[in-house]
């Protein structure tokens, strides 16, 4: 696909999440994915639902400030990445390892034991499939990420409870915290390829057949 040249109102993109299953953690160590499309191996298992806020990436900057305090410049000194989210799935035992560690959970989801301690340095992969607009998917993989801040945990019948995490995206390797790979979704490839080629598939039967017209070329 050529690049654009103008404004183009179909590069602008929501932020939603694919559907049946977004977030994935595997131990240190597990292949990394290296496109959007392949499906992930057993290693990484689901997180469950995330919070409306979704997921919040920062980026480290530091501020330089004259002698009466006011800001005149802010720079990249260093670079550091770090992920914000809140696992809604309390009951999932994988979502409680990924909260207290891996060791500290024994059990399956909704029965298991879960011990409060001192988190280690445990490091692990972070997954996160995004459904752009447009059928277009982004796989956000953090290859090197260990356990940074955790926000309150509140018990009341107002609110769900959440695991609310702050990871670190530490160095995957020549500086790289993170990688995103963006692509059209295979279904929507073979549907764009076909409608220029004048082809239509019958949903229901899965024939193919020509579109016909006096000269009309396909449509775009």
């Amino acid at each position: 696909m050529v690049d654009s040249t103008t404004n183009d109102s179909t590069m602008v993109s929501l932020g939603k999440f694919k559907v049946g299953g977004y977030a994935y953690w595997a131990p240190a160590g597990t292949t990394l994915p290296t496109d959007s499309a392949t499906a992930l191996p057993s290693a990484y298992k689901l997180l469950g639902y995330l919070s409306e806020d979704g997921l919040t990436n920062t980026t480290d900057t530091t501020e330089i400030k004259d002698a009466n305090g006011t800001t005149v410049m802010k720079i990249i000194t260093s670079y550091a990445e770090s992920y914000q989210f809140a696992l809604l799935e309390v009951l999932r035992a994988e979502s409680a390892k990924l909260r207290y560690n891996s060791d500290a959970v024994t059990g399956t989801d909704k029965s298991m034991t879960i011990k409060h301690q001192m988190p280690s340095d445990e490091d692990f992969v972070l997954v996160f499939e995004i459904a752009m607009s447009g059928d277009v998917k982004d796989r956000l993989v953090i290859g090197n990420a260990t356990r940074a801040e955790f926000g309150d945990r509140q018990v009341h019948a107002g609110d769900p409870q959440v695991y609310d995490i702050t990871v670190s995206a530490n160095d995957m390797g020549s500086g790289v915290t993170a990688i995103e790979y963006v692509g059209i979704t295979a279904s929507r490839s073979v549907s764009v390829t076909e409608a220029l080629v004048g082809k239509f598939i019958d949903p229901v039967n899965g024939d193919e057949t020509a579109e016909t017209g006096e000269g009309t070329p396909a449509a775009e």
